[in-house]
């Protein structure tokens, strides 16, 4: 696969620090931001090995202006954007009558409008450079639902919406957008799961197990491939056959 300029959204911690750290060794440029720096995006961008090929800025997922921002320094740093990764999210739970009004409003800030505004911006330049990919990273709860998780799930099934109509919108351009749907993850997101969901989920698991942030990775490779050239429109699910 031949080296590409990747945006991606909340690549400091979690899944998106694999993500990130796994695009770096397959020899891609890889710009990402979140709401305040890591140890790891600042030890990428002090290390010579890395720094080259990495940009990193602290940039809050509800600021519109902000995130326009960051797409031009992008841009303006490497000269084009191949692809963007909607990865940046929020999750809070509990039941949806009790929840706070601004927890709503930063799950659809950061998961979903974030997403739109990106797209928007990096579009624009896909477009003139007349091809793309675009990988928006939903949730098998965006398919299924879970208790407890209605806001997410709204802001995670508004990604695959999005990404059915941009696909059709942006084909026509040699754009590609597909989304990918992981179940739960051994990552910081899951950390609030109790034991007892935790086995549950692990019980409806054909697999056994919870997924790691690596088992999502390759999913991701292949679509930003030329292997997955005919690919668009379409939703991965990588949980391990909980959904089946």
């Amino acid at each position: 696969m031949s080296s590409q300029v990747i945006l991606l959204s909340g690549g400091s911690r979690g899944l998106g620090q694999v993500i990130a750290e796994h695009l770096l060794e397959a020899g891609h440029a890889v710009a990402t931001f979140s709401r305040g720096p890591t140890p790891f995006v600042e030890q990428l961008a002090r290390d010579p090995v890395w720094s080259a090929r990495f940009l990193y800025q602290s940039v809050d997922a509800r600021d519109v202006a902000a995130l326009r921002m960051f797409v031009d320094a992008v841009h303006g740093r490497f000269g084009r954007i191949d692809a963007l990764i909607n990865n940046a999210g929020v999750a809070h739970d509990g039941v949806l009558a009790l929840a706070s009004e601004e927890q709503i409003a930063q799950m659809l800030d950061v998961n979903l409008r974030a997403a739109l505004i990106l797209a928007k911006e990096c579009s624009r330049w896909m477009l003139l450079q007349r091809g793309g990919t675009m990988i928006n990273i939903s949730s098998i709860i965006g398919e299924r639902g879970f208790s407890g998780l209605a806001a997410y799930a709204a802001t995670k099934a508004g990604l695959i919406g999005m990404t059915r109509a941009l696909a059709r919108e942006l084909g026509p351009r040699n754009i590609r957008v597909n989304a990918v749907a992981p179940g739960y993850l051994e990552t910081e997101m899951s950390h609030g799961l109790d034991d007892q969901q935790r086995q549950q989920i692990v019980r409806r698991t054909p697999l056994g197990r919870l997924g790691r942030a690596e088992d999502v990775v390759p999913c991701i490779q292949f679509l930003l491939s030329p292997d997955s050239g005919f690919i668009t429109g379409q939703v991965i699910t990588v949980d391990g056959g909980a959904s089946v």
